[in-house]
């Protein structure tokens, strides 16, 4: 199937060829990085460890986990309404892991210290649980949508060896999340972070920004293909994003009572940094302020039907839900982390051109490995629902 992906319009190959150029100046940028050095070309400092591109780590691999939003419906409850959506929504969990992956490749300093993770694995390590986890489900997703698609392809049922890696990529969709959280959760010196309610957070934000995400790219197919995603399955999901936007909003404020009600000092002092600013530190203020009316806006936009109702108004609230996450868990949430230091003391960092740059190229190595996957099952797919005189076949 393959050889679908080396057939398109120019406006495929246009953007294949952007995405090229994109990760070949990422790579120049991040062989500039080694070169010169981090501490000359990021963000990040003695006090400031962990940044931008942790930051995509933990984001990416939340949206790679919401693909189980669609797939565990279908395959578990059997609600066909995503059937025709959920080989998009694996192969977009295995670009997303990708993206994680890289993120984490990007900032280890050297590439071999990536093998010795698994070459000297210890128990004790979450990073090396993380990989596991990370290494697994995107192998379980490649697994699961080629097989289906293949099957779709020669107009056949999926075969019954491919049922129980299916239902292992469902079960183990959360633990990716999980693992990620305990990154932060399992640092005793780092008070924003320590907290048992940091893996339900963010599955909360997964679900959140994986299915926004999932509605944009449906109405992106929907405009350059024949293939229809299908308009129940859009509203579904637009259902899912508010109701975890909602309870991401909702553990934001549970964080805030137990930082302020218990006033736990250095809790307390990462939150009003977020927001107010700490010691004349303000750097991310406005970043949060504009990630938080983003989250607002797509809430009011989805709870309200007539808002929702049309399909421009679902695409701005996902942009609005998915880019307020991004902001929040892809930057701010591991810069807060380090604020204060342990001897009280504020040190900002912000994104470096050059760390941007190079995040940039790590974004095209997911986007054209989804674009690719996606031009091979939307070609399957418009074959089936289309015969061979273009009349459209009544399917479910």
């Amino acid at each position: 199937m393959l050889d679908l992906a080396l057939k398109g319009r120019p406006r495929y190959w246009i953007w294949v060829s952007f995405l090229i150029t994109m990760i070949l100046i990422g790579f120049i940028c991040w062989m500039r990085e080694h070169h010169i050095g981090a501490a000359f070309t990021t963000g990040l400092s003695r006090d400031v460890t962990w940044g931008f591109h942790v930051g995509q780590l933990t984001f990416f691999v939340g949206v790679a986990a919401s693909a189980v939003l669609v797939v565990l419906p279908y395959y578990f409850h059997n609600y066909r309404v995503f059937g025709r959506i959920a080989v998009i929504g694996e192969f977009l969990a295995v670009g997303c892991v990708l993206i994680a992956m890289l993120s984490v490749f990007v900032i280890m300093g050297q590439p071999s210290r990536v093998w010795n993770v698994l070459l000297h694995a210890t128990p004790h390590s979450i990073i090396f649980w993380d990989m596991v986890v990370l290494i697994t489900y995107l192998s379980l997703n490649l697994l699961c949508g080629w097989t289906v698609l293949h099957a779709e392809k020669k107009s056949a049922p999926p075969p019954k060896w491919i049922k129980p890696f299916i239902y292992w990529a469902i079960l183990w969709a959360p633990s990716i999340h999980t693992v990620t959280a305990f990154l932060y959760a399992g640092l005793p010196g780092r008070p924003h972070w320590m907290t048992a309610l940091q893996a339900a957070h963010f599955l909360a934000t997964a679900f959140a920004a994986g299915p926004s995400l999932l509605i944009i790219l449906s109405m992106i197919i929907r405009k350059v293909s024949k293939f229809d995603p299908g308009q129940q399955a859009i509203n579904k999901l637009a259902e899912i994003a508010t109701y975890a936007l909602i309870i991401h909003l909702f553990f934001i404020g549970l964080e805030f009572f137990t930082a302020f009600y218990s006033q736990i000092p250095d809790h307390m002092k990462s939150l009003i940094y977020l927001y107010q600013g700490l010691e004349g530190h303000n750097r991310l203020v406005p970043w949060m302020a504009v990630s938080t009316l983003l989250a607002f806006i797509g809430l009011i936009i989805f709870i309200f039907p007539p808002l929702r109702k049309w399909n421009v108004t679902k695409v701005i609230a996902a942009a609005c839900v998915f880019f307020s996450i991004w902001m929040d868990k892809g930057f701010a949430f591991v810069v807060s982390g380090f604020i204060p230091n342990p001897f009280d003391r504020v040190t900002e960092a912000w994104i470096a051109l050059n760390e941007f740059l190079v995040a940039a190229g790590v974004w095209s190595v997911g986007a054209l490995v989804i674009t690719v996957l996606y031009k091979i099952a939307i070609t399957v797919k418009e074959k089936a629902v289309f015969d061979k005189y273009g009349q459209k076949q009544v399917v479910e």
